[in-house]
Parts: C-alpha cells; sequence; structure tokens
C-alpha cells in the first residue's frame, strides 16, 4: 500500500481510500493568465506519480484538476499589460477569456510533453461560479461569513480549526502570514474573501445575491472539488506555497460547508530553485519548458530530473543538472531500446521479473521515493538479466516512471548509405589501412552518426540531442564554471566586456565602431552570448571568426546580469577592463580618456554617463556634467582589473541589470575610490533593448526588486556620497 507524508498529521501514513480499489484525487491546477513554470510543473509530476503508483497497485483513479481563469485577472492588471503576451491579446481586441483559453491550452500542452496523465476533468472556475455563490450562502446561513457592501468574508474567529494544516494557530502568526494588502471592510484582518464587488470598469462578473462580483481564490477548488469529487475526497495535492493561505482556507471553507472532514490526505510538493533561488517572474528565472526545448535539450529530461530528489526536498534547477539527467535518459533508452530489439534472440522471461517489480514498488510506496525507484531501475538496466526479462520488468517500471520508454525511436537504425560506409570502413580495417578507416568514421559522424568499436563488432546509432550540442558549440550554465584570471599578469591593455541577450545588429555596430577608431590598441573584446535562441550564437561564431580580437562565451540559458558581467570580468586579460553596453556606439577614441582619468590612483570608475543622489533614494544623471559622481552607469563603465581583489566582484543576486551598476559603483566608493564622468566622450546611445523589451509592469517589477537590495545594503552610507564631502 502507498504510504505518503499527510501535511495535516505531520506523519507518514498509509493511504486508506474512502471506497474500497478507488481513490480520488483533487489536483490544485494552474492560474492561466501565463504560462506554467518548470516550478509549478514538477508539483503536477509529484500528482502524475501518486496517481501512476495506486494505478499500478490494481486501484481505480478519479483526478480532476482545475482550472483557475478568474479571480486572478483584474481589469487594472491587463490595462497595464503586466504580462506582454496579454498586453498584445488586448491590443487585438481579445477578451480575458480567450486570453485564459490561450494558457489553459499552452498548460495542457505542457503536460503532454512531460506525459503527465490528463486528468479525468479539468473544471473551469468560470463554469462554477453558481456552485461557489451557493457554498458562499450558505456559510452565511452558518454564521462563518459576513457580508459588507458586496463583499463576503469568511470569519476565521468562527471556524476554530483555522491553521491546523499550515501549523499558523495563534493570532499573532495567522496576521504576520496573510500577505495580502489592508482591506478595512474586514472585521478581521486575517478574514479571507469569498466573494467580491466588482470594481469600476471589470469585465470578469457575474451575478449574486450581493451584487455583480467575482469569487475569492479559495472558494473556487472548494466548489469544484466538491461537485466532481462529492464530500468526501481521498488526496489533496499542491505545491508547498498553496499551504497557506489557500489550502487553509480551503479547508475551512469546505468543512464549513459539509460540517464534516472532507479531505483525507493534503500531499505538497517542494519548491523547484533555479540557480540558487526561488522561481519568480521578478527574478527571471521562471523559466518554462519551452525554454528547454527552444535550446534543444529534450524535455522529458526535466522529467527524469524531478525523480533524482524525494517530492518534499527542494531540487536546484540549473542547465548543467538538466542536461546531465537528459544524458542518462538517453543512455536508458538506449539500453531499452537494445533489449526490446534482441529480446525475441534471448533466453525467455524468467521469474526474476516479480522479484523486480516488488523491490521498485517497495520504494515508490515508501512515501514516492523516486531517487530509490531510480537506483533500483539503473541496477536492473546494467545487470546481466535476459534482454527479454530486461525489456518486460523495464516497460513494467515505465508505468510508474512515466518516461514513455516504449515509444523511444530505435536509434540504432541506420540507413543503407550510412550502412556502406560502415561495411567499407570496416573492410579498411581488415586491411589495416586506418587512414582510409578514420576518414569513414568521420564521415559518418557528420551524417548524425556515433560508431562504438568492440571486440564483437561495431555498434553504430545516432547521436543524441547532447552530443548534436556540444558539436556545435561549448556553453557554460554559471559563472562558477568559469575560471578566473583575475591574478594573472595582463596580457592587453584594454579588455572589453559585452553581455549580448540578443539584437546580433546592436552587436555589430558597437564592435564595428570599437574596432574602427580603436584598432591601433591592444585589445581583447570578450562577448557573452547569453542564453540567445534566435540566431545571435551563429552570428557572434561567425563574427569571432572574422574578427581577430573577439572572444566568445556561450551561455546554455539567460544567466542573471550580475553572473553574467562577472564572466565577463573574470574572463578578462586587460589592464582595464571596460563593460560595455551593446547600445553604445563610439564615434570616435574614448579608450585612451577613460585610461587617463583611470591614472589617478584615487579613481576607482571611469565612464560616460555619470549619477548623482542627495539621499540615496533618487538618482539623476550629472545633467551633461562630468566630473565626481555617486555611481556610473554601464552603458560605459571602465576600471582596473586590479581592483577588483579589493573591491569585489559584482554581487549575483541582481538578475536584472537595473541598479546592478549603483550597486558596483558603491562597492568602489566603500574601497576609498573615486567615480568620475567625462561627457566629451564620442559615444552614442542607442535604444537600450533590455528596456524597451519589457512591459510597464514588468519594469517596475523588476527593478524595485533590485532597489530593494540596493537599499538594504546602502541605505545608511550616506557617507559615501559626493554631497557628504
Amino acid at each position: 500500500m502507498l504510504r505518503m507524508y499527510d501535511t495535516l498529521s505531520r506523519e507518514k501514513v498509509a493511504v486508506v481510500p474512502n471506497v474500497d480499489g478507488h481513490y480520488s484525487i483533487y489536483t490544485c491546477g494552474p492560474t492561466v493568465y501565463r504560462d506554467a513554470h518548470i516550478g509549478n510543473l514538477r508539483s503536477y509530476l509529484m500528482a502524475d506519480w501518486i496517481r501512476r503508483a495506486l494505478v499500478k497497485l490494481g486501484n481505480d483513479v478519479t483526478h480532476i484538476k482545475n482550472i483557475t481563469d478568474v479571480g486572478h485577472m483584474r481589469q487594472e492588471v491587463l490595462e497595464q499589460g503586466e504580462d506582454k503576451v496579454i498586453a498584445a491579446a488586448i491590443a487585438e481586441g481579445k477578451s480575458p477569456a480567450q486570453i485564459a483559453q490561450f494558457y489553459t491550452d499552452r498548460f495542457l500542452a505542457d503536460e503532454k510533453t512531460l506525459n503527465i496523465l490528463p486528468a479525468n476533468e479539468f473544471p473551469k472556475a468560470t463554469d462554477h461560479v453558481s456552485e461557489m455563490v451557493e457554498i458562499t450562502e450558505k456559510l452565511l446561513q452558518k454564521n462563518l461569513a459576513y457580508e459588507v457592501n458586496g463583499n463576503v468574508y469568511f470569519s476565521v474567529k468562527d471556524f476554530h480549526k483555522y491553521g491546523q494544516l499550515s501549523g499558523n494557530i495563534h493570532e499573532s502568526q495567522l496576521q504576520e502570514a496573510v500577505r495580502v494588502e489592508s482591506d478595512p471592510l474586514k472585521r478581521d484582518s486575517r478574514d479571507f474573501t469569498l466573494w467580491k464587488l466588482a470594481e469600476e470598469g471589470r469585465s470578469l462578473k457575474w451575478p449574486s445575491p450581493w451584487g455583480d462580483g467575482f469569487p475569492g481564490w479559495h472558494i473556487e477548488c472548494s466548489a469544484m472539488s466538491i461537485k466532481y469529487l462529492g464530500e468526501k475526497i481521498d488526496i489533496h495535492t499542491g505545491g508547498v506555497d498553496n499551504i497557506f493561505p489557500h489550502h487553509e482556507g480551503e479547508i475551512a471553507q469546505s468543512e464549513g460547508y459539509t460540517g464534516d472532514k472532507v479531505v483525507s490526505y493534503w500531499v505538497h510538493g517542494q519548491h523547484l530553485l533555479a540557480d540558487g533561488v526561488k522561481m519568480a517572474k521578478s527574478a527571471k528565472n521562471a523559466y518554462i519548458l519551452s525554454e528547454i526545448s527552444e535550446r534543444g535539450i529534450d524535455t522529458m529530461a526535466f522529467r527524469y530530473l524531478c525523480m533524482t530528489a524525494r517530492y518534499r526536498t527542494r531540487i536546484n534547477f540549473t542547465f548543467t543538472s538538466l542536461k546531465a539527467s537528459e544524458k542518462a535518459l538517453h543512455r536508458l533508452r538506449r539500453i531499452f531500446v537494445n533489449s526490446k530489439r534482441r529480446a525475441s534472440e534471448s533466453f525467455p522471461v524468467s521469474d526474476t521479473v516479480k522479484a523486480w517489480e516488488t523491490l521498485f514498488l517497495q520504494a515508490v510506496c515508501d512515501d514516492l521515493d523516486m531517487p530509490k525507484a531510480l537506483d533500483v531501475t539503473w541496477r536492473l538496466a546494467e545487470s546481466d538479466v535476459s534482454a527479454a526479462s530486461k525489456y518486460e520488468i523495464l516497460t513494467l517500471f515505465d508505468e510508474v516512471l512515466g518516461l514513455n520508454l516504449e515509444n523511444s525511436a530505435d536509434m540504432f537504425l541506420v540507413d543503407s548509405s550510412n550502412t556502406n560506409l560502415v561495411l567499407e570502413r570496416a573492410n579498411f580495417k581488415s586491411t589495416k589501412d586506418y587512414a582510409k578507416a578514420d576518414l569513414i568514421r568521420d564521415e559518418i559522424s557528420q551524417n548524425g552518426y556515433v560508431l562504438s568499436d568492440f571486440p564483437d563488432g561495431t555498434i553504430v546509432r545516432l547521436k543524441d540531442n547532447s552530443e548534436v550540442r556540444s558539436e556545435k558549440w561549448d556553453s557554460i550554465s554559471s559563472s562558477a564554471e568559469v575560471s578566473s584570471h583575475l591574478e594573472s599578469k595582463s596580457k592587453y591593455d584594454f579588455t572589453l566586456g559585452l553581455v549580448v541577450n540578443g539584437y546580433s545588429q546592436d552587436v555589430d555596430r558597437c564592435v564595428s565602431a570599437i574596432n574602427r577608431y580603436e584598432n591601433n590598441k591592444n585589445i581583447e573584446i570578450i562577448i557573452l552570448d547569453n542564453g540567445s535562441t534566435d540566431g545571435t550564437g551563429e552570428f557572434l561564431e561567425n563574427l569571432a571568426k572574422t574578427i581577430e580580437n573577439v572572444k566568445l562565451i556561450h551561455a546554455d540559458h539567460v544567466l542573471g546580469d550580475g553572473s553574467a558581467k562577472n564572466i565577463l570580468i573574470k574572463s578578462s586579460l586587460g589592464r582595464i577592463f571596460i563593460l560595455v553596453d551593446p547600445s553604445v556606439e563610439f564615434t570616435g577614441p574614448v579608450l585612451s580618456s577613460l585610461c587617463e582619468i583611470l591614472s589617478d590612483p584615487t579613481v576607482g570608475i571611469a565612464g560616460y554617463a555619470g549619477l548623482r543622489t542627495p539621499d540615496l533614494l533618487h538618482f539623476h544623471d550629472g545633467e551633461g556634467e562630468s566630473g565626481e559622481m555617486d555611481a556610473m552607469q554601464a552603458y560605459c563603465l571602465a576600471f582596473r582589473r586590479s581592483d577588483v581583489e579589493k573591491v569585489g566582484l559584482m554581487r549575483e543576486s541582481f538578475r536584472f541589470y537595473r541598479n546592478l551598476d549603483l550597486d558596483f559603483s558603491l562597492q568602489f566608493k566603500d574601497a576609498g575610490f573615486r567615480v568620475i564622468a567625462d561627457q566629451s566622450l564620442p559615444i552614442t546611445l542607442h535604444e537600450h533593448r533590455g528596456w524597451t523589451e519589457l512591459s510597464d509592469g514588468e519594469r517596475d517589477e523588476l527593478s524595485k526588486k533590485n532597489y530593494g537590495r540596493f537599499l538594504k545594503k546602502w541605505r545608511n552610507r550616506s557617507d559615501l556620497l559626493v554631497t557628504s564631502e
């Protein structure tokens, strides 16, 4: 029997159904006003493995996964254009319902890509408003809710078990945990909304006994779970971020409505971190599944990756770990396909099948121990069990793993032309003409195949994704993978570093101008291709081949801005390092002037566009002036490479570029250096793509996050400012 950790009882328990042989599962589904990121998808994979395990144990399962298409798309949010897809849709005259359907379709496609079994029903919140109104009315009748000016609130103090799921049982804990704006209409700040009066101009609204409005967030799941699964539900799943306040509120509503316990077991999956921090749109690390496929990585590798850790532990997602999982998955597929091909030639299926299956299910049933289940899978795959038995056992395992091994393409199928080349190579090897044999091997490799020679013959197969990518160019996943040259002797007078996020025409203009006006200087230009998928990488490869002083580094995904710029700094060998934005165009010699400014040992940073502030709260440009500044904008920012040892690298917690230059400037000032701007430098600033490609809402959100980081460190350091002197 499956045993799972129940969040409510805080222990691992046997999951016993209300109806023998049949389990009901309710999963909190997506809110469809943006793509589900891979952290969300990890939670849905957890639910899928629970379902597959129960079916494998011989049970029937009814699985419901709701679609939240109302309640979060506030009219003002739509109009502000927080999401560029939504903004574009509104510009095309699409309704909120059409936008929600667009993202619903994308979510269902993502689940199919990951081989997540489709739920029996995907009820939409907009189709169940009447059920939500009915529950709200009954809660009012039971004095568990109250109405104020068309708004209906759940009264937390009148449901005495509130807080049992999250552990927030004291009033002070609950007040601290409720992270929402204060609502003066509430009797108690802990109370939550069941029904909200529609604001002016809102298009998503419904009639109710309290006026036109829309339901609160928690009430949606109470209504849909009870409608489709009844008042006794076996398992409710979600992410840990759902525990409070969403699932806490759901328990209060559902049990307040029915008068009894509704959900038997609550199962929650932990966060998926990305590059060491929680996934969030504001951190620019909320990766979606299409970003994996755009980089030529097998998306099923993400399913495999999620099996390498227990669902109740955090995973730090990196593209390095994803690519390692992809390699393992490809190897497992090769073993599976080879066993399938040889099954008819090997010994018949043996009695060991049952023993292996028992060992596998013991791991799965122990609180969904998928890492151990994978370990059993690999022990089998690498064992000397006959091909027929191995094929059958792996097929049985995959009913739970869900890697879709049976539909793996046969990588050992070789077309006739390459088969003839293999035979020709064998003839050359037999006559010891190894030079010609090697030429044929190279030709076969260029055709997309891998040859492996063994004492009993040669095996030929198609290259997998990772092998094809490695032939394209090497790439990195973090600044930690880059060796630092900061302690090395300078090889050049200047290093110019560019972080490139697409827009190859900007790079071409910038680099051409540098070489036009600085071609007599001893310089290197280092370019970081920051995870581009639009052909920029290929453009930069050609650029590096045609321009001798250009060095190129590829990142396999979009790195945070601090990390990306540190890669350039660590890789440089110039005495003076100049950070140059691709929007910059030199219109004359620049480097000599920067070098002259930095010849003063009291100056730490020299550049073009300086900033001043009276209080660290309001920065303004130097108003066309030159001279001492409080900070330097990163359009063109120069410093001595040797000073980095004293000042430190950029803070990599700044994933967005905004305010990172302020932070880095104050690092220099804190080390005793001055910041000097020269507005007479022959520089033209063109459109800054990092700013103009964002919507107003995205700009505000990302800038505020970074400004908060900046202020946390420097708010009380007004002594560093020019005005203090």
